[in-house]
Order: C-alpha cells, then sequence, then structure tokens
C-alpha cells in the first residue's frame, strides 16, 4: 500500500479502502482536498472483508488516537475503532485499527482509512465502468482533512538535586556505628511528577526516589508537607522513596534531634537540612518543568543472572537465609526473583530524545561495601542509560519488591559487583526503550490508603534483656547475631506500643528513632499509593522491604499493562514485610520485622482495591470521552 503526502507541516497519510477480491492492478484516483493541491493515491486491492466481517472487534491503540475512519454519510471523522462507518450496514469488527496502529507507528503520521466497501461485491464492480466506481470517487471528493483529537491534557516533569552528606557522617546498613571516609559517586533525590488537566480541575502527583537505605516516616511527613505547600500537589498524592543504599547515611537519630530541637554537632545538623531540603527541591523543580511529553511504558525481562532468592529450604524444613548451594542441607530456594524490569519512558514530542526513565527492578542493594558514599548499581544503570541516549537523561531507579532477593549467586563463591550489575540491567533497558508501547491514554489517577499493619509487642522483659544485648555489641564481645537483631527491634517496638517506654530509647539505638510513631500503639499506620495513567501503566508504592512474592501477587492480579512496584516508600518502619508463609519457616528477614504476620497480606488488599478503583477511573474517562 502506498502512503504520501504533506500538507502544511504534518504529514496525513490517505488510504481509501474498496473491495476488490481478484483484481490484480492497482486503481489511482485524484481526490480533491480543501485549501490543499490536488493529491494522487494509489489504492491496493483488497478482499471482501474491507467491510465489517471479522468477527472481533479491534479497537485503536494509538496513543495519539492518530487512526481515523471517514464516515462518508456525515462527511466527517472519528477514531477508527470497529465497526467501520461503511455503507453497507455490516457491524462486525474488521483487520483496519492494527493495521492503522502499526502504519502510525512505522511513519509516525495520521493514517485515514476511507471505506467504500461492500461486502459480498466482484472486483469487477468496482473497476470503471462498474455500478460501484462512482463510490470510489465520490468518497475521495468528498474527503476532509483529518485533524487528529488531542492527546490530553498529561505533563510530566523530572528533576534531581544531590544529597550527599559530608565526610564523617555516620552510614547506614549494619548494627555499628561507620563513618563515612569519602564520595564514590553523589547521592541524589530524583523526582517525577504527572500532572492532569488544568485549573481547579488539575490532578497532580510526585514520586521522588532518594539514594538512601529507608524513608523515616518523620522524613517523609516532613517532605511531603514541604512540597505540597510550594506546589499544590496534595500531600497524600507525594511519595519519597528509597532506594536501599547501604553506603547511604544512616541519618534518623539525627533527624530525631532535629525535629525535637535538640542540640546537636552543626555539621549533621545542617546536613539534616539539606536532607529535607533536597527531595522537596526536586520536587518543585519537577513540578514547574512539567510539560506535555511523549510517554511509553512496558517491561524488560532481564536475562543475565543478577538477583538470586536468599532464603533456603534446609532438610530438616526450616528455612535459612544467605546460603550456598554447595552445603549438603540446602534443598532449594525457598521463593522466586522476579526478573521484570518495569519501565517509564519519558520523551520530548519535537526530537523523540528520551529525558527521563523510570525502571524499577526487585534487587537489594548492598553490592558496594566500603566507607565511602555510593549509590550503588543504580548508578551504573544511569550511566548506561546516558551512553546509549545522551549525557542529559535522568534515570530514576525505584526499587521492587525485594525484601528476599539478593546478588550473591548460591551456586558460586563469586560475587557479583555493582558495575556489572547496573551495566547488565542497563543493557537490557536500552535494548527494549525504543519497542516500548506509547501510552494510549492521558487520564491520570492518584489515590493513598492508609494501612494500619499490626505489631509485635515489647515486654518489661525482652527490652532489659535488649539493653543488655546492645550494650555488649557496643563494647566489642560477641553477640550472636540473631539475638542483636531482635534486641534492637524490640528497642524500635518498644518507643512504637507504649506511651511510657521501659527503655530510654535515644540511649540505646540509632536508626528506628521516630517522633510521630512514638507511643502509635499496638498498630503501624502505614500509607499505600497508586498512580495510574488510563489503563497503560500503574505505579504502585508500598513501605518497607517487601517480599518478592507479594509483589508478583500484585503485579498477577494488577488490570494495568505495566504495573510498576517501589518498595521502601514513605515509611520504613516496618523492617522486613514477609509473606505470612515465611514467618513459618524463620530465619532473618522474618527476625528483623516489626510486623505480625499477614500485614504483607493486607498491604496486597489495599493495593488491589486501590487498582481496581483506579480501573473503574479509567473505564469511566473512556465512556465520557468525545468521540471525534
Amino acid at each position: 500500500m502506498r502512503l504520501a503526502t504533506m500538507l502544511a507541516s504534518w504529514a496525513v497519510v490517505w488510504t481509501l479502502v474498496g473491495s476488490f477480491a481478484d483484481a490484480q492492478e492497482p486503481v489511482t484516483l485524484k481526490l480533491s482536498q480543501p485549501q490543499s493541491n490536488q493529491v494522487t493515491q494509489r489504492i491496493v486491492a483488497g478482499q471482501s472483508y474491507a467491510t465489517n466481517c471479522n468477527d472481533e472487534h479491534f479497537r485503536v491503540t494509538d496513543p495519539q488516537s492518530r487512526v481515523a475512519a471517514f464516515d462518508s454519510a456525515t462527511g466527517t471523522w472519528r477514531v477508527a475503532n470497529d465497526p467501520q462507518p461503511v455503507p453497507d450496514g455490516s457491524d462486525g469488527g474488521s483487520i483496519w485499527p492494527p493495521l492503522g496502529d502499526a502504519l502510525a507507528k512505522e511513519l509516525r503520521v495520521p493514517i485515514g482509512f476511507a471505506n467504500a466497501a461492500v461486502g459480498g461485491t466482484s472486483s469487477m464492480q468496482w473497476m470503471p465502468g462498474g455500478k460501484l466506481h462512482p463510490r470510489l470517487v465520490d468518497v475521495g471528493k468528498n474527503i476532509v482533512i483529518y485533524d487528529p483529537p488531542p492527546t490530553g491534557s498529561l505533563r510530566v516533569g523530572i528533576a534531581e538535586t544531590d544529597i550527599t552528606p559530608p565526610i564523617g557522617f555516620p552510614m547506614a546498613g549494619y548494627y555499628h556505628e561507620r563513618l563515612a571516609e569519602g564520595t564514590i559517586d553523589p547521592l541524589k533525590a530524583k523526582a517525577i511528577v504527572f500532572r492532569e488537566g488544568d485549573g481547579e480541575g488539575e490532578i497532580a502527583a510526585a514520586l521522588v526516589v532518594c539514594d538512601l537505605i529507608g524513608i523515616a516516616t518523620d522524613l517523609s511527613r516532613e517532605v511531603r508537607q514541604r512540597a505540597s505547600e510550594k506546589t499544590g500537589i496534595p500531600a497524600s498524592h507525594i511519595v519519597i522513596s528509597a532506594t536501599h543504599s547501604h553506603t547511604a547515611p544512616d541519618y534518623m537519630k539525627e533527624l530525631w534531634l532535629n525535629l525535637g530541637g535538640v542540640r546537636q554537632d552543626p555539621i549533621r545538623a545542617a546536613y539534616i537540612e539539606k536532607l529535607i531540603a533536597g527531595p522537596v527541591e526536586a520536587i518543585v523543580a519537577a513540578h514547574a518543568a512539567a510539560r506535555s511529553v511523549v510517554v511509553a511504558s512496558g517491561t524488560a525481562t532481564q536475562q543475565t543472572p543478577v538477583a538470586f532468592n536468599r532464603r533456603f529450604v534446609m532438610r530438616d524444613g526450616s528455612v535459612r537465609t544467605w546460603q550456598n548451594l554447595a552445603n549438603p542441607e540446602v534443598v532449594h530456594a525457598a521463593g522466586p526473583i522476579d526478573a521484570e524490569i518495569g519501565l517509564l519512558a519519558i520523551r520530548d514530542p519535537e526530537t523523540n530524545a528520551t529525558r527521563g526513565v523510570l525502571s524499577n527492578f526487585a534487587l537489594h542493594l548492598d553490592t558496594v561495601g566500603g566507607m565511602k558514599w555510593s549509590a550503588d548499581y543504580p548508578m551504573f544503570i544511569e550511566q548506561t542509560l546516558r551512553q546509549a541516549v545522551g549525557p542529559e537523561l535522568i534515570s530514576i531507579f525505584g526499587t521492587g519488591c525485594c525484601g528476599d532477593i539478593n546478588h550473591v549467586d548460591p551456586s558460586t563463591s563469586v560475587r557479583n559487583k555493582p558495575d556489572f550489575i547496573g551495566g547488565s540491567l542497563g543493557e537490557s533497558i536500552v535494548r527494549q526503550l525504543d519497542e516500548l508501547p506509547l501510552l494510549r491514554e492521558s487520564k491520570l489517577f492518584v489515590k493513598s490508603s492508609e494501612v494500619r499493619l499490626p505489631l509485635q509487642d515489647a515486654t518489661k522483659e525482652e527490652v532489659a534483656r535488649s539493653i543488655e544485648v546492645v550494650a555488649a555489641a557496643a563494647r566489642k564481645e560477641k553477640v550472636d547475631f540473631f539475638e542483636h537483631v531482635t534486641a534492637y527491634k524490640k528497642l524500635i517496638l518498644d518507643q512504637f506500643r507504649h506511651r511510657e517506654p521501659f527503655a530510654n530509647t535515644s540511649q540505646h539505638i540509632t536508626w528506628g528513632l521516630s517522633r510521630s510513631l512514638a507511643g502509635i500503639g499496638e498498630t503501624l499506620p502505614v500509607d499505600v499509593t497508586v498512580m495510574t495513567i488510563g489503563h497503560d501503566v500503574a505505579i504502585v508504592c508500598l513501605p518497607g522491604e517487601v517480599f518478592v512474592e507479594l509483589g508478583l501477587s500484585i503485579k498477577q492480579a494488577s488490570p494495568f499493562r505495566t504495573t510498576i512496584i517501589v518498595e521502601l516508600s514513605n515509611a520504613v518502619e516496618t523492617i522486613y514485610v514477609p509473606h505470612r508463609a515465611a514467618y513459618a519457616g524463620g530465619s532473618y528477614e522474618v527476625t528483623n520485622s516489626a510486623l505480625q504476620p499477614g500485614g504483607g497480606e493486607m498491604l496486597v488488599e489495599a493495593v488491589l482495591k486501590l487498582l481496581r478503583d483506579a480501573a473503574s477511573a479509567a473505564n469511566e474517562a473512556n465512556r465520557n470521552t468525545p468521540v471525534h
């Protein structure tokens, strides 16, 4: 099918579809166009199913609705969803919506079908001199220029700020104090803001991902409140998430001191102000930068093994973390991995250059080690993307559900390094970038729901024993690792569960201190948030370090084409979030969870309800969208 014409500053492709079951030569027509030069079109002979003869109805999926059908009876265009406007009154399906989608993607121009078909006719009736030939001529004469409908008012902005701490600030990730000695690569807060609609009817949402080990509830409340005041985005529509880098700051005690007005080291106090201001500045800048863009979403599959389930079923039926297959007591991995890389690409509508990529993969960040600041393997994802796309690209990485996933291959003693992991993930993303389908709809939906997760208890006796264990570890005495983990958790729980804690908590721990959660009681209030665009993409934000099985269950039940799940959002005080069955197996992640069994399933249920609400809203928006 030969398609060609250029009108004004944009291209339009017209194809007249007739019914030529047996024709051997193409038919050429001259079409008279208002306010344009005459255009010569070539029509390729087709079969009788040019009309609505198929059983299945197809819809146009082109995100800009560039595939249109001309209704010769009314002289108007509409989006070319089946059934096609044809003169024989048939109401079945056709091949034209998917063909139009393919042509629009390949040629990057609007596609118009002027269908003059009548089913069950012979090719001779359509040839010059045949009784149906005048129909082709009439349609050609009456065609008017098709102006595609607007793509919607979705606007997207991206921005980043630096949140690197000074040398000498405490480093996170372990149960002893480490002071940073330098910087390998800077830590960032990277924001993406979605805005849809105008004026009072505008809907907006922000996700800012920080190179931190976790997001304290105190930090998220401060950032969300300040960002909301500066942008007008509702605080419930703002999510601050952490990548879980273990070469990031242990900031929680310093934040606790700062918010309480307690005197502290001036350098550390200054960093806490930077830590709060950085994500806010990123959100404000992304909000101001939001503009109409081309958005594509989808997934890539990570073929090179970089992620492994770190929990193993043993011969005695227990579960242990961090085993090697060389151990004869190991039976098999206790769970799966998630090899899917969720992707959202932001492109310039004029140049089609990719300006930003939100990527999502389920893999724990603890691959660097040492005493220097580093964003871990996501930094190498960004480097790989910038080498392929351009140095101005902003790469935002949201950590997927990886509470039981790490980078250690149990079949070997060799550990994957951050450059190998990030480079491999980056290459997988680059290979898929140009193949991502464009968003078909622009309706933005944002909603949060509070879930009250049942907390474990901390008795007076447990707290007293915990103080002894933590003190012994501080003196560098030999302490059982699991007993140390339990003691630390019990001291955190003590301040949450009791209005008058059994211990003076700030004397014993650094991370886990909280102004906003002190004395909260038997349940921990956390937010789950979904941001969706049409039926194409859902961004799900969960608190804590979530087991991969819970994330996979959300993806399986999600009604959206692409579902990106970002853990460690708005709250880290859950610590790990195992699924119910994991509690029976035990080991590290269960030991280091503040929740009672069933908390993970409560999060899944809350998310799926929000996703169903979002899908219903998208359906309603489609029903109310006028047909052009």
